[in-house]
């Protein structure tokens, strides 16, 4: 009973021949000896439950005190769980000034995630230019969430100057990351000529591997090019099972509706 008290005081499974074990204790005790990059660490582990007890309030205390020492990693953290009303209250407000603090120290999930509160105007006044601002700046950097966000922005014309050819290059990059949103928006250009010369076959090809890797909107759209053998070859029973596979994965367009 005493052995199990302590673990859960200080929430980690502590083995003397666990390596992960050591290494969450080693943390622990680096964190509470000051330590602001350690407590971000720690934090981690007690999120996800890794070598320790989960416990996702004590995790947003580490993140705060790690984003107050200057770890930002933490500050996005920290700005996440308070987006999500996650083991702390949900404020928009806190989580942006978060990202902010993030995105200031040179940790581009902390732009984007930014960029996406200034898309939606959650949190802070909806500026699409500030946004696509922080996309550039995130995608630049590799962060495939804010290319895709900004292959949205410079296909509708909001906040930049409409440019489908740029956001049929963003989505390709999406792809190419094997993020499957951007291979369904990429197969979309393609279907419509959009910024791209019109190739259904190269869209069918997409939409595909969105498909098989659950993508519903792909599974559905792939269903009606079989359904109307419009560039590839038309296949009733193919295209009926993609609409229902699209209907199973949560797309409620593709699911019989009643009369």
């Amino acid at each position: 009973m005493r052995s199990l008290l302590v673990l859960a005081v200080f929430g980690v499974a502590l083995s003397g021949c666990n390596p992960g074990g050591r290494e969450a204790a080693r943390v622990r005790d680096a964190c509470e000896a000051g330590d602001a990059a350690a407590c971000h660490a720690f934090g981690l582990k007690l999120q996800v439950g890794e070598y320790v007890l989960r416990d996702d309030t004590r995790a947003a205390g580490l993140f705060a005190r790690a984003c107050e020492g200057g770890v930002a990693d933490g500050c996005v953290r920290l700005g996440v769980m308070h987006e999500d009303g996650e083991a702390v209250d949900k404020d928009l407000e806190r989580a942006a000034g978060l990202y902010r603090q993030a995105c200031d120290g040179g940790v581009l999930e902390g732009c984007s995630r930014l960029g996406t509160l200034y898309k939606k105007g959650t949190g802070v006044s909806e500026d699409l230019a500030r946004a696509a601002g922080l996309f550039e700046r995130a995608c630049e950097g590799e962060v495939v969430a804010a290319c895709l966000e900004l292959g949205r922005l410079y296909g509708a014309g909001a906040g930049v100057s409409q440019d489908a050819a740029r956001a049929a290059t963003l989505y390709q990059r999406v792809c190419d990351a094997k993020e499957q949103a951007g291979c369904y928006q990429l197969a979309n250009m393609y279907a419509g000529g959009e910024g791209v010369a019109q190739d259904l076959a190269r869209a069918a090809a997409l939409y595909d591997e969105a498909c098989e890797n659950r993508h519903a909107e792909a599974c559905y759209s792939l269903g009606v090019l079989h359904q109307n053998g419009t560039g590839i070859p038309r296949d009733p029973a193919r295209a009926a099972a993609l609409i229902r596979r699209a209907c199973r994965l949560g797309y409620s367009e593709a699911c019989p509706r009643e009369s």
